[in-house]
């Protein structure tokens, strides 16, 4: 009795392991694995957390909008999307749905649809193994509402060992770009006065103390009460009408403190990692865009195919590079 009991058991492990083996989930893995890969090598978004999103969101790639649409990861149109769509019921009746050409580009909309939207940067800032950490963070940013989302998709990424693919070389480390948050973040730069280059740590006075920074290889400083632009310039030794050419102004405006302030010439595009900024929300200044990221504003409209300035919308994707 206890020999047929235990070749029974025997017998249920192996129809289990080759159920694992042919499921829609472990299909979908097999299939997909790949391109998350590739997708975390250029954005630094986990493999293990794309897939288990792409398993939960499109039912291993199954669903109406996966099949009909190429869409893995139940991303809605939103106001800047001008590709096709379809539409579908979900939060609400007849919701609007990106369509794309293949699965391959849905996955890359995915990934951009994270690192290039403020809400979802933090997430960049976690370690790229806690997937943990990210599930609950792509909730508390608002990605779903259903209050299990972290659950699924960590118990995907747990029954399917999906965190393998996020160990890599250290050759592919290197390819990996910076958080975020990490390249737009302000360094101190040497201060440089009558000519005279001083260590960065050094603090000097006008009219209090303060350093000099650099953003995207640009020195600037942050404004300070009661300062103008034509004080700045001044004391940086440049004519005023410099100053208002480095920062994209044709005419001298009131200075607000904590406003950067670059003393040099931005650049024509934004530092590898920062490809693209996707609008938070309409009415945004696109002004404030290109100063945010130490660019100038004619390079960026015409890398955008902008005539002049442009009113911005919700989900407008604004090439940086």
């Amino acid at each position: 009795m206890m020999r047929k009991f235990w070749i029974t058991c025997a017998a249920a492990l192996v129809s289990m392991a080759a159920f694992a083996q042919t499921s829609p989930q472990q299909k979908y893995i097999d299939t997909y694995h790949a391109i998350a890969v590739e997708e975390m090598l250029r954005t630094g978004v986990p493999a293990s957390i794309t897939l288990a999103q792409g398993i939960l969101e499109s039912g291993s790639g199954l669903s109406t909008l996966a099949v009909n649409g190429n869409n893995h990861f139940g991303i809605k149109c939103h106001k800047g999307w001008s590709g096709k769509t379809m539409y579908q019921d979900d939060d609400h009746r007849n919701e609007c749905f990106r369509v794309y050409g293949s699965a391959e580009e849905s996955f890359r909309d995915h990934s951009d649809f994270l690192r290039y939207r403020d809400r979802y940067k933090f997430l960049f800032d976690l370690e790229r193994t806690d997937y943990k950490g990210w599930a609950y963070g792509l909730k508390k940013a608002g990605y779903a509402t259903d209050p299990k989302y972290p659950g699924k998709l960590i118990k995907y990424i747990e029954d399917y060992n999906l965190s393998r693919f996020d160990v890599i070389s250290v050759e592919q480390e290197a390819i990996v770009p910076e958080a975020p948050h990490k390249i737009e973040e302000p360094v101190a730069a040497p201060a440089v006065r009558n000519g005279v280059v001083t260590p960065a740590s050094e603090e000097f006075h006008f009219p209090l103390s303060r350093k000099l920074y650099s953003l995207n290889g640009v020195p600037f400083v942050y404004a300070q009460e009661g300062e103008s632009y034509r004080s700045i310039a001044k004391y940086y030794h440049k004519f005023t009408w410099e100053v208002l050419k480095y920062n994209d102004l044709k005419r001298e405006e009131t200075l607000l403190p904590g406003t950067i302030v670059y003393l040099e010439a931005k650049k024509k595009k934004a530092p590898a990692g920062l490809e693209m900024y996707i609008v938070a929300q309409d009415g945004e200044d696109f002004h404030q865009i290109c100063q945010r990221f130490a660019v100038k504003e004619k390079a960026i409209r015409k890398l955008n195919g902008f005539t002049g300035t442009p009113e911005l919308r919700e989900g407008d994707e604004i090439k940086l590079r």
